[in-house]
Protein backbone atom coordinates (compact mmCIF):
# COMPACT_ATOMS: atom_id res chain seq x y z
CA UNK A 1 0.00 0.00 0.00
CA UNK A 2 1.21 3.69 -0.82
CA UNK A 3 1.75 5.30 2.13
CA UNK A 4 -1.03 8.19 1.31
CA UNK A 5 -3.32 4.93 1.25
CA UNK A 6 -2.44 3.70 4.46
CA UNK A 7 -2.75 7.55 5.82
CA UNK A 8 -6.13 7.28 4.41
CA UNK A 9 -7.15 4.19 5.14
CA UNK A 10 -6.01 4.17 9.05
CA UNK A 11 -8.50 3.02 11.49
CA UNK A 12 -8.42 2.27 15.16
CA UNK A 13 -9.27 -1.80 15.36
CA UNK A 14 -10.16 -3.00 19.02
CA UNK A 15 -10.55 -6.52 18.48
CA UNK A 16 -7.58 -8.94 17.17
CA UNK A 17 -7.42 -12.00 15.74
CA UNK A 18 -4.95 -13.77 17.94
CA UNK A 19 -4.82 -17.10 15.89
CA UNK A 20 -2.31 -15.13 14.30
CA UNK A 21 0.85 -14.36 15.50
CA UNK A 22 2.70 -11.15 14.61
CA UNK A 23 6.42 -12.60 13.71
CA UNK A 24 9.94 -10.56 15.00
CA UNK A 25 10.59 -8.79 12.10
CA UNK A 26 7.53 -7.07 11.46
CA UNK A 27 7.28 -6.11 14.82
CA UNK A 28 11.18 -4.71 14.90
CA UNK A 29 9.43 -2.99 11.79
CA UNK A 30 6.46 -0.99 13.46
CA UNK A 31 9.41 -0.22 16.85
CA UNK A 32 11.80 0.98 14.04
CA UNK A 33 9.33 3.16 12.64
CA UNK A 34 8.76 4.73 15.77
CA UNK A 35 12.14 5.18 16.39
CA UNK A 36 12.72 7.01 13.18
CA UNK A 37 9.78 9.98 14.32
CA UNK A 38 11.21 13.25 14.11
CA UNK A 39 11.42 14.93 17.08
CA UNK A 40 12.41 18.46 19.21
CA UNK A 41 16.18 19.02 18.56
CA UNK A 42 16.19 15.34 17.55
CA UNK A 43 15.42 14.80 21.50
CA UNK A 44 14.35 11.75 21.06
CA UNK A 45 12.72 11.64 24.56
CA UNK A 46 11.03 8.63 24.11
CA UNK A 47 11.55 4.54 24.99
CA UNK A 48 9.17 2.18 24.11
CA UNK A 49 8.04 -0.78 25.96
CA UNK A 50 6.82 -4.38 23.85
CA UNK A 51 4.41 -6.03 26.28
CA UNK A 52 3.34 -9.01 24.62
CA UNK A 53 3.04 -11.26 28.28
CA UNK A 54 -0.90 -11.97 28.32
CA UNK A 55 -1.42 -11.40 32.15
CA UNK A 56 0.63 -7.69 31.69
CA UNK A 57 -1.79 -6.89 29.11
CA UNK A 58 -4.75 -7.91 31.38
CA UNK A 59 -3.21 -5.44 34.06
CA UNK A 60 -2.85 -2.88 31.84
CA UNK A 61 -6.25 -2.76 30.45
CA UNK A 62 -7.36 -1.67 33.66
CA UNK A 63 -4.82 1.29 33.96
CA UNK A 64 -7.24 3.25 31.45
CA UNK A 65 -10.95 4.25 30.78
CA UNK A 66 -11.29 2.88 27.83
CA UNK A 67 -8.06 0.80 27.72
CA UNK A 68 -9.75 -2.70 27.35
CA UNK A 69 -8.47 -3.68 24.04
CA UNK A 70 -5.46 -4.04 25.14
CA UNK A 71 -6.60 -7.41 27.10
CA UNK A 72 -7.00 -8.74 23.14
CA UNK A 73 -3.63 -7.59 21.84
CA UNK A 74 -1.14 -10.02 20.19
CA UNK A 75 1.04 -7.13 21.90
CA UNK A 76 1.35 -3.75 23.30
CA UNK A 77 3.49 -0.17 23.01
CA UNK A 78 3.68 1.74 25.65
CA UNK A 79 5.60 4.81 25.22
CA UNK A 80 7.55 6.28 27.77
CA UNK A 81 8.94 10.12 27.86
CA UNK A 82 10.68 12.18 29.95
CA UNK A 83 8.84 15.51 30.68
CA UNK A 84 11.99 17.72 31.06
CA UNK A 85 12.71 17.73 27.51
CA UNK A 86 10.84 20.38 25.59
CA UNK A 87 7.80 18.89 23.21
CA UNK A 88 8.28 15.11 25.10
CA UNK A 89 4.66 14.65 25.19
CA UNK A 90 4.13 15.83 21.18
CA UNK A 91 6.78 13.82 20.04
CA UNK A 92 5.23 10.88 21.55
CA UNK A 93 2.36 11.33 19.78
CA UNK A 94 4.54 11.45 16.47
CA UNK A 95 6.18 8.59 17.00
CA UNK A 96 2.55 6.63 18.12
CA UNK A 97 1.03 7.43 14.47
CA UNK A 98 4.01 6.43 12.79
CA UNK A 99 3.94 3.05 14.43
CA UNK A 100 0.18 2.77 13.93
CA UNK A 101 0.34 3.64 10.14
CA UNK A 102 3.63 1.54 9.69
CA UNK A 103 1.55 -1.54 11.60
CA UNK A 104 -1.28 -1.02 9.14
CA UNK A 105 0.41 -0.91 6.09
CA UNK A 106 1.62 -4.48 7.36
CA UNK A 107 -2.36 -5.36 7.46
CA UNK A 108 -2.04 -5.28 11.16
CA UNK A 109 -4.68 -3.38 13.41
CA UNK A 110 -4.07 -0.84 16.01
CA UNK A 111 -5.62 1.86 18.88
CA UNK A 112 -4.31 3.97 21.20
CA UNK A 113 -5.11 3.78 25.25
CA UNK A 114 -5.00 6.91 27.30
CA UNK A 115 -3.67 5.74 30.72
CA UNK A 116 -5.96 7.73 33.16
CA UNK A 117 -4.37 5.87 36.11
CA UNK A 118 -0.87 6.43 35.06
CA UNK A 119 0.83 5.85 38.56
CA UNK A 120 -0.42 2.24 38.20
CA UNK A 121 0.66 1.78 34.54
CA UNK A 122 3.88 2.77 36.08
CA UNK A 123 3.87 0.23 38.59
CA UNK A 124 2.55 -2.67 36.11
CA UNK A 125 5.60 -1.63 33.78
CA UNK A 126 8.01 -0.99 36.44
CA UNK A 127 8.40 2.81 34.92
CA UNK A 128 10.56 5.37 37.45
CA UNK A 129 8.33 7.73 38.58
CA UNK A 130 9.89 10.88 37.09
CA UNK A 131 8.94 9.78 33.74
CA UNK A 132 5.45 9.93 31.80
CA UNK A 133 3.66 7.19 30.25
CA UNK A 134 0.10 8.31 29.27
CA UNK A 135 -0.55 6.20 26.41
CA UNK A 136 -0.05 2.28 24.93
CA UNK A 137 -1.01 1.28 22.00
CA UNK A 138 -2.55 -2.23 21.23
CA UNK A 139 -1.59 -4.18 18.17
CA UNK A 140 -2.83 -7.42 16.20
CA UNK A 141 -4.06 -8.57 13.10
CA UNK A 142 -8.20 -7.30 13.23
CA UNK A 143 -11.03 -9.90 13.54
CA UNK A 144 -11.88 -11.03 9.62
CA UNK A 145 -14.75 -8.42 9.04
CA UNK A 146 -15.41 -5.24 9.43
CA UNK A 147 -11.68 -3.85 10.86
CA UNK A 148 -9.92 -5.17 7.81
CA UNK A 149 -8.29 -2.62 5.62
CA UNK A 150 -10.55 -3.75 2.26
CA UNK A 151 -13.61 -3.49 4.33
CA UNK A 152 -12.87 0.13 6.18
CA UNK A 153 -15.99 2.16 5.83
CA UNK A 154 -15.27 5.70 4.29
CA UNK A 155 -15.09 8.13 7.04
CA UNK A 156 -17.50 10.94 7.36
CA UNK A 157 -14.98 14.12 7.56
CA UNK A 158 -15.28 17.90 7.00
CA UNK A 159 -15.00 19.12 3.70
CA UNK A 160 -11.22 20.93 3.20
CA UNK A 161 -13.41 24.41 3.05
CA UNK A 162 -14.70 24.34 5.98
CA UNK A 163 -11.22 23.76 8.08
CA UNK A 164 -8.36 25.46 5.27
CA UNK A 165 -8.18 28.85 5.66
CA UNK A 166 -5.17 30.68 3.51
CA UNK A 167 -3.55 33.65 5.18
CA UNK A 168 -4.99 34.28 8.15
CA UNK A 169 -7.99 33.03 10.33
CA UNK A 170 -11.60 33.71 8.68
CA UNK A 171 -14.82 32.63 10.91
CA UNK A 172 -17.62 31.11 8.78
Amino acid sequence: MDTYQTILSLRSVRQFDLSRPIDEATLQRIVQAGRMSGSSKDSQPWWFIVVTDRATLAALSRTGDYAQHLAGAAFALAIVFDPKFYRGEFDSGRTAQNMMLAAWNEGIGSCIASIHHEDDGKAVLGVPGELRLQHIISFGYPLPGKQSISAAPKRARKPLDEIVMKERWSKR
